[in-house]
């Protein structure tokens, strides 16, 4: 798997990357953050489409996606500091275009969709004019952090493919125009799934109970969706039939690190209303800054954001360097390191501000709120953790049969 290797502004020149995030930097600040919803509460639909206008006109808008689609076209590698920046605000990756599900989807199909899918489903994606969600979750026992768990079916029929089966936790199908959904086809094997594209609105598709979740930066809901003998022609299979597990893998490691990078974005606003705040309290006679017990939050958070934004920019060069051992095990190091460390820096800044803390006259319980989920979304930590460890032990097992090899053939010249 290797990301898109497309050109930033000046070619990909740094400088070219430095303007657009201190575009985006001032873009946040100064028209996004006034146009916040209140504290807790979701970005409507009508208020997300103005916000997208003024991010074209400030010339910030879609910075992943390439510049045949009306994006600036930023490689990977570029992408944290630009995301992080978006992220200052739950509503900065909204109004970007660069929010989850859709960032996400956005890459898979500009990595493996036809000409056709690209003009169709890619092109108003890319543009605003549509909304996407990815529909592999499913209730239990079927796929959950473990994929291979896949219960929803696609059997070929004459002209395409009948999907059947039950989705949850889909993450903007209420408001999605097209779901790309993950179906196993045990006709071409047993362990053989299929990507389709499937508009929520075709016959079988059913956008059903709605599950309540702590945040709210990702509108459209989390609900299931069901599909019931719903008919998909040939030309809507996304990627080669039967690939679909390795197709998804396009998306999934990338969409772990935007996360990362938007959530850091988050955190990085939590610890600026910290900072602000010792600054100008005083306690026990001193300025909070100058205690040491508060000294020792604010440093604990500060690592935590220095070595988090080092984990993101090391696992982007290893996706975009197409070594996919080294690209999934990086992703899966960043997406356990940063869920857990975001975390951290907002309940501290909660902490720092006391009683305001833990109300929504400030924002801080709120992004508690935002970022909770993003341990469990995208895979749990728990299972990153344990996959971590597999691939460590049989990376540690190749090294340690290469040199055996190696000393073998020294032993045989002798």
């Amino acid at each position: 798997m290797s990301a898109r290797a497309g050109g930033c502004p000046a070619d990909g020149a740094a400088e070219g990357v430095a303007d657009v995030v201190a575009r985006t930097r001032r873009f946040v600040r100064d028209v996004v953050l006034p146009a916040e919803p209140p504290a807790g509460t979701a970005l409507d639909a009508a208020e997300r489409r103005a916000l997208q206008q003024r991010a074209r006109d400030a010339g910030v808008f879609a910075p992943h996606v390439p510049v045949r689609l009306g994006g600036l076209g930023l490689p990977l590698g570029a992408w944290s500091a630009v995301f992080q920046e978006a992220g200052y605000s739950p509503v900065g990756p909204a109004a970007l275009n660069c929010m989850a599900p859709d960032e996400g989807n956005m890459l898979l199909l500009e990595q493996i969709a036809t000409a056709g899918q690209q003009e169709r489903f890619l092109a108003p994606l890319a543009a605003g004019e549509a909304r996407s969600c990815f529909a592999m979750t499913e209730p239990h026992p079927g796929a959950g952090s473990d994929p291979a768990a896949l219960a929803t079916t696609a059997r070929r029929v004459d002209g395409g493919w009948v999907i059947d089966g039950e989705k949850r936790f889909i993450s903007g199908a209420e408001e999605a125009d097209f779901a790309i959904v993950m179906a196993r086809t045990p006709e071409l094997g047993d362990d053989a799934a299929t990507l389709f594209l499937v508009p929520t609105d075709a016959p079988g598709v059913q956008v059903g109970h709605r599950i309540r979740t702590l945040e709210r930066a990702i509108t459209g809901g989390h609900p299931h969706v069901s599909y019931a003998g719903c008919f998909v022609g040939d030309d809507d299979v996304l990627g080669t039939p039967g690939d679909g597990f390795r197709h998804a893998q396009v998306r999934l490691g990338p969409a772990r690190l935007t996360h990362c990078m938007r959530w850091l974005g988050l955190a990085r606003r939590a610890h600026d209303t910290a900072l602000d705040r010792v600054r100008h309290r005083e306690l026990f006679g001193s300025s909070l800054a100058d205690l040491g017990i508060a000294q020792g939050l604010l440093a604990d958070s500060e690592i935590d954001l220095a070595s988090s934004a080092a984990v993101v920019d090391r696992a982007a060069a290893a996706l975009e360097s197409g070594d996919v051992r080294a690209g999934t095990q990086a992703s899966s190091i960043a997406k356990v390191h940063c869920s857990e460390a975001v975390g951290r820096v907002v309940d501290r800044a909660v902490q720092l501000c006391g009683g305001d803390g833990v109300t929504l006259e400030l924002p801080l319980a709120a992004f508690l709120d935002e970022v909770r989920p993003f341990r469990v979304y995208d895979g749990s930590s728990e299972t990153h953790r344990w996959a971590i460890a597999r691939r460590a032990v049989a990376r540690r097992r190749r090294e340690v049969e290469a040199g055996e090899r190696v000393l073998d053939r020294a032993e045989g010249r002798r």
